[in-house]
């Protein structure tokens, strides 16, 4: 890929054909452990285990899980914020884990994050504008004026005055300050962005405005997103595609409506049956799925099905073998040896 203008024809003919913009094949995070005075490795942790998706133009798909499933390394692993152990990332017909060096450098304007907070991921010595505007320094050549003015524009796109670009970041609210993420995200037209629970640390009151400040931005610049969070009940509002993930694997993956209306997977049964229903006469008769045990470790998985110990239907070979990743209706994935 030589030149932008190449890469756009590129995408445009991928998308004509109707190619998913991102795909992502049996991905795999594993780290090392190590121990001892010589620090030799013991054993390995593996945060993402082979998980497997696609995400189309313009599509949100969620991304949920308890904490610790591995839901943040998978994000990061797809961005090449870590160097992945095995498995292949295609945004828009490029491998991006087989890049290096420039190759690198010239796509990572193509695919940005939304970080979880707000008041780690903005350098308190630096004002707004510098924040916005280092993404632009790095791989854009325009002159001062040019990039104040696109600084200007995005603060405005997020909502906040343009005239905030010399304030600091501790001068502004929760939710100012994830504007401003969000801004600095947007500030090289990207096409694909991680949302990495982008309101987990946010008030209440502020979460609904974030989230269609999302919603807005995607429809005016055809944004596509991986949203990842643990809040079930918002997944549902902003994702239209959901992918359920269990001690670093996909459970299941499918239509958002036709997850939540008739669930496979029995860990998404009970994670739905968790969230409460704004109708006292259903939430009272519909009956909760409790789990019992406590969550693996990811440096010591059991062995046949990831959730074999905390499965309330499981058989036999749920404890002998690893359930297959299969579609059973059109769109709807699962792993799981008894899902119909």
């Amino acid at each position: 890929m030589s030149t932008n203008t190449t890469a756009v024809d590129l995408g445009q003919d991928r998308e004509a054909a109707g190619e998913p913009l991102l795909q992502v094949e049996n991905l795999k995070m594993h780290f090392p452990i190590y121990a001892g005075i010589l620090r030799r490795q013991v054993g390995t942790i593996k945060a993402v285990d082979g998980i497997s998706f696609d995400i189309r133009r313009g599509e949100t798909l969620g991304l949920v899980g308890e904490s610790g499933c591995g839901k943040t390394t998978a994000g990061r692993v797809i961005l090449r914020l870590y160097d992945a152990t095995g498995g292949r990332v295609v945004l828009d017909g490029v491998d991006i884990p087989s890049l290096s060096g420039e190759e690198l450098r010239r796509i990572r304007p193509r695919m940005q994050m939304v970080f979880q907070d707000p008041h780690a991921s903005l350098n308190p010595r630096m004002t707004v504008g510098s924040i916005i505007s280092e993404p632009l320094d790095e791989h854009r050549q325009l002159s001062k004026r040019e990039r104040r003015e696109r600084v200007e524009e995005l603060l405005g796109a997020v909502g906040l005055d343009p005239r905030f670009t010399n304030r600091y970041p501790h001068e502004f609210s929760g939710g100012q300050r994830q504007r401003i993420g969000i801004a600095r995200a947007l500030a090289l037209n990207p096409d694909f962005i991680i949302c990495d629970e982008p309101i987990a640390a946010l008030d209440v009151s502020i979460q609904a405005q974030v989230i269609n400040l999302l919603e807005d931005l995607q429809q005016q610049f055809g944004l596509t997103y991986l949203f990842i969070s643990h809040d079930l009940s918002m997944i549902r509002h902003i994702a239209d595609r959901v992918a359920v993930m269990y001690l670093g694997k996909i459970a299941e993956l499918a239509p958002r409506d036709d997850l939540y209306g008739t669930p496979k997977h029995p860990y998404t049964q009970a994670l739905l049956s968790a969230v409460p229903i704004p109708n006292p006469e259903i939430e009272l008769a519909r009956e909760r799925i409790l789990l019992q045990g406590d969550l693996p470790s990811p440096a010591n998985p059991p062995d046949g099905c990831n959730f074999c110990t905390r499965c309330p239907v499981a058989t036999d070979i749920c404890h002998v073998e690893d359930p297959a990743w299969r579609e059973i209706e059109s769109g709807r994935y699962v792993a799981c040896h008894h899902a119909v």
